[in-house]
Order: structure tokens, then C-alpha cells, then sequence
């Protein structure tokens, strides 16, 4: 991973030289979470939201018995782990969605960890306002250049020196 000028202290900017740093990317901020907390992954198809959720995962310990896969039919799937997980996908959701209808406004309050991928699909006055959001750019084969922003939160704990190769997946 190489970490690239933040433009203050809610932004960090990496990249990820391959899909084992990117899902690690997400094992290092899962090991710091602590409390609920909402993940907004934005991009586009193959561009490292699935690999960073999986990663996000473990980092949470959920279990290695559990495969964590993009819940794109099912809309959200729940893992346990030392906070409960939610990974929701709205890929095949009109856009914009309605987080009430569909009861993600309900896991918005949640004590858990969130990952919405495809989150441009909801409305921005729809997004909570404590979270964290990730936008995934594919400016290479295997390389991805992912822009990591804090929102509402005290980034210091989150985006101060992310290092993910102190934890390995």
C-alpha cells in the first residue's frame, strides 16, 4: 500500500498495489472498529468494494467459516463477529433507493458494522451522518487508488496511520 498526500485530516488517500492489500486495507480498519459505525463503498464493478468488505470481515472476527460474498440478490447478509457485521449491496436497486423501505435506515441505528456497496445509489441526504466513505478508482490491472473520508467522526482514530501490512488477513 502506498499512502498519498491527505488533503486534511478527514481525507486519507491509498493505493493498493494488489487484491491481498486491498482486502487487508479493510482487515486494519476492522481491528480498530470499536463501536457501529456506517461504511459507504462507492466504484465500479471489479474495482475492490467485495475484496475490502471481506477483509472488513475479518478484521471484525467473523468467523473464517463464514464466506463473505457480495449480497447482490439478497440485498444484505449478516455475519457475526465481535460486532455484528452487515454487508449490503444495492447493485440492483433503482436509483435512488429508499433506505426506509427497504430497512436500511433500521441498520443505519444499529450497534454494528454497516458496508453498503454501490452507496451512489442512495440519495445524499439519506446517508447518516457519522460515517466513513470509500471511493474505489481502478487506475491499474491489479492497482486501485481508494479515497477514504470521515464524516462526523474523530478521523484520528480511523485514517491516522493505516498501515495494513502490521496486519496481515
Amino acid at each position: 500500500m502506498t499512502p498519498a498526500s491527505q488533503t486534511d485530516g478527514n481525507v486519507r488517500k491509498v493505493e493498493t498495489q494488489a487484491r491481498d492489500e486491498t482486502v487487508a486495507l479493510g482487515h486494519t480498519l476492522g481491528r480498530r472498529l470499536n463501536h457501529g459505525l456506517v461504511i459507504l463503498l462507492f466504484g465500479d464493478l471489479g474495482s475492490g468494494k467485495t475484496a475490502f468488505a471481506q477483509g472488513l470481515a475479518r478484521g471484525l472476527e467473523v468467523p473464517a467459516s463464514f464466506v463473505v460474498t457480495s449480497p447482490t440478490y439478497t440485498l444484505v447478509n449478516e455475519y457475526p463477529g465481535r460486532l455484528p457485521f452487515y454487508h449490503v449491496d444495492l447493485y440492483r436497486l433503482p436509483e435512488p433507493a429508499d433506505p426506509d423501505e427497504i430497512g436500511l435506515l433500521d441498520l443505519f441505528g444499529e450497534d454494528g458494522i454497516v458496508a453498503v456497496e454501490w452507496a451512489q445509489r442512495l440519495h445524499p441526504a439519506d446517508r447518516p451522518t457519522c460515517r466513513l466513505e470509500l471511493f474505489f478508482t481502478v487506475t491499474g490491472d491489479t492497482v486501485r487508488s481508494i479515497r477514504i473520508i470521515a464524516y462526523g467522526l474523530d478521523p484520528s482514530d480511523l485514517l491516522k496511520d493505516i498501515d495494513i501490512c502490521s496486519f496481515p488477513p
